[in-house]
């Protein structure tokens, strides 16, 4: 699976974000440290849904697969 960063050099240094998933951004005085960050922020943000989620619907009655990208 692969994501697409962002990144834009502003004053302060760089920003980025992930162009798939809302709310997956950072910023960092180089693009290095913008691309570790962003790799952090995928993880994070994919973990915060999943553990959401898991709350939210913990009461219902779901099925849950595996869905795959290829």
């Amino acid at each position: 699976m692969s994501f697409t960063a962002i990144i834009q050099k502003v004053p302060e240094g760089y920003i980025g974000f992930v162009e798939e998933i809302p709310g997956a951004n950072t910023q960092a005085d180089t693009i290095e440290e913008v691309r570790e960050n962003l790799k952090e922020a995928i993880q994070l943000m994919l973990e915060t849904n999943k553990f959401f989620l898991s709350e939210l619907l913990s009461d219902k009655n779901v099925i849950r697969e595996q869905i795959n990208l290829s």
